[in-house]
């Protein structure tokens, strides 16, 4: 069985050589001084395996590295490690059971010390510690264990043959960790490293000087970087807080910042600000949804510490797909692209709208909004509106819910028209929105995280690295589902569980036949879509801008947008 044809000839995920992206103006370290980014969202960690927000992966990035990544076209390229492995070169086995890495020589931490294939076994360790919760385990999945052959050389082998094996240390929520700054940090001491968490040691372009959680994060060039004369810039200035809207004039407007992340803003708004000429809007297509989630748990607060967990029990009425597929019948996708996205974005059925092999299409009459066929189906299904007040019961409970999401103005636009589509279909809605960097913080602290849903309804985007959706399709399986006994970590955050939804993500582990793990693929977005546990509602492209004196920005939707920043540059004016 050969994985080459899979991986280069179908998908064409492999790039051999990242030559062509270490393109840049050559010269000394440092020479091009302070480059400015401003992520609304603030970060609020520095460690990857502590979050799942974009913000805090986007933001550790510029530290923390993998063996590979994923390039703006989606090209899987070798990054820590001299190439990819393939069965073909005798990286992978021939039973697809083990892959080899081979770390590049020379590479070493910013503090001197090599990185060595320790440090790949720790990270292992780190993120599958029974007691700890990370944030990133559906990357180890199937993942029997990781071995150091020599200093250089780490083998990862697999508890059954995994014919896509590039999961574990590749793409950007999967970096490597160094042991002796966290070998203190396992399990449930993993929150308590805040040093670590704050300040962690990498082999990437830049090092942490000072982090404010929510707030500012200050870099300098690290001075053990890997490739003469980069990174061009000294010192980065991450600045987090704000709105979309302050972000994009901050770059388009005023030029007091040179890179603007997540311009989630009113098309034509940001249309004008870019004719101003000081800068760019760039785009970026990639697997980003936006989307409901709806919880499958209970959250009712007179529950106290048990709401949203399995102690709660199920919801008292979004269990019921009836009710879940007239919500999102009420729903035009349509407007809200239009009034929202414009050319960032497009009305999706899926959570997995892309790569084109994997996308569904048993899902689509979501695209057209049926007020009239909600209403009827809610009304054969009994669930009706018995005591005159608007608002439909189900088994004696109202259909009034909490919808929840981040303070940002285009999704508080969504938020509007979606509470009056379904006011019409007789669902009663409360609105609430959320300071992104809390929203997406991950503090196990906080009752306001995305992860924790002390709500009935919650609204963001999510997406995955790369492009074979095997890690992702995986964060539904029931074990992922957060609570108090993972640090309110996990991936599965609407509590959605199903026994043949499990099945189907070991069975792709297994399958190694493109056109087959197409159909899996297929087959597990439709169980997720008809149990109605998760609303999509529009495929979003990455919207960012950049200064016109920002060189080298190649923004990419398939891993961090920041993936090539020790190529960025400045240009002379």
């Amino acid at each position: 069985m050969k994985i080459k044809s899979l991986l280069l000839g179908a998908s064409a995920l492999v790039a051999l050589s990242p030559a062509a992206f270490a393109a840049g103006h050559e010269g000394e370290r440092g020479r091009d001084g302070q480059v400015n980014i401003i992520y609304w969202q603030a970060p609020s960690t520095l460690n990857p395996y502590l979050s799942g927000g974009t913000k805090e992966v986007e933001s550790a990035s510029l530290v923390l590295e993998s063996l590979a990544r994923f390039d703006n076209n989606g090209n899987m390229i070798p990054w820590l490690a001299e190439e990819i492995p393939t069965v073909e070169n005798g990286g992978v086995s021939e039973d697809l059971t083990s892959i080899t890495w081979t770390i590049k020589e020379g590479v070493t931490w910013s503090d001197g010390t090599a990185l060595t294939a320790e440090d790949a076994v720790f990270t292992w360790q780190y993120c599958t510690h029974p007691e700890g919760g990370c944030a990133q385990a559906s990357y180890y999945d199937g993942v029997e264990n990781v071995e150091a052959v020599d200093d250089r050389t780490v083998r990862v082998s697999f508890d059954s043959p995994k014919p896509f094996p590039y999961t574990a240390f590749v793409g950007s929520e999967s970096p490597i960790l160094q042991k002796a700054q966290f070998e203190e940090c396992l399990g449930a001491a993993a929150p308590t490293c805040v040093d670590a968490n704050f300040g962690p040691i990498g082999t990437g372009p830049f090092v942490v000087t000072d982090f404010k959680a929510n707030d500012v994060i200050q870099f300098e060039a690290n001075p053990n970087f890997r490739e003469a004369g980069k990174p061009a810039f000294q010192t980065v200035l991450f600045k987090g807080g704000g709105d979309a809207a302050g972000a994009a004039r901050s770059v388009l407007e005023t030029g007091e910042f040179d890179y603007a992340w997540n311009l989630q803003i009113d098309p034509n708004i940001l249309s004008d600000m870019e004719a101003r000429g000081l800068g760019t809007v760039v785009t970026a297509f990639g697997t980003s949804v936006e989307r409901l989630h709806l919880n499958q748990f209970n959250p009712d607060p007179a529950l106290g510490d048990i709401r949203s967990t399995a102690e709660a029990g199920p919801h008292p009425f979004l269990t019921n797909p009836v009710i879940g597929q007239a919500m999102s019948m009420a729903i035009d996708r349509a407007l809200l692209v239009e009034v929202g996205y414009g050319a960032g974005g497009q009305p999706t059925c899926n959570v997995l709208p892309a790569p084109e092999i994997y996308a569904s299409t048993a899902n689509d009459a979501c695209l057209t909004q049926d007020i009239p066929g909600a209403i009827a189906l809610l009304d054969e299904a009994g669930i009706v509106d018995t005591d005159g007040d608007g608002i439909r019961e189900y088994e004696g409970t109202p259909l009034s819910v909490l919808y929840q999401t981040s303070t940002n103005a285009v999704r508080q636009d969504t938020q509007a028209l979606i509470k009056q589509w379904w006011s019409e279909i007789g669902i009663e809605t409360e609105l609430r929105n959320i300071d992104a960097s809390v929203f997406f913080g991950g503090d196990p602290a906080s009752p306001d995280t995305f992860q924790k849903f002390y709500a009935d309804i919650e609204m963001y985007t999510n997406n995955f690295a790369g492009v074979d959706p095997e890690a992702y399709m995986a964060n539904w399986k029931c074990d992922e589902i957060p609570g108090p006994d993972t640090q309110w970590q996990g991936s599965n955050i609407q509590r959605f569980c199903m026994e043949e939804y499990d099945a189907l993500v070991d069975q792709l582990a297994t399958t190694a036949a493109i056109e087959d793990r197409a159909e899996i693929v297929k087959q597990q977005n439709d169980m997720l879509m008809q149990s109605y546990s998760i609303i999509p509602l529009i495929h979003r492209g990455g919207v960012s801008a950049h200064a016109n004196t920002l060189g080298g920005v190649q923004i990419s939707d398939w891993d961090s947008e920041l993936w090539n920043i020790k190529d960025w540059y400045r240009i002379s004016e």
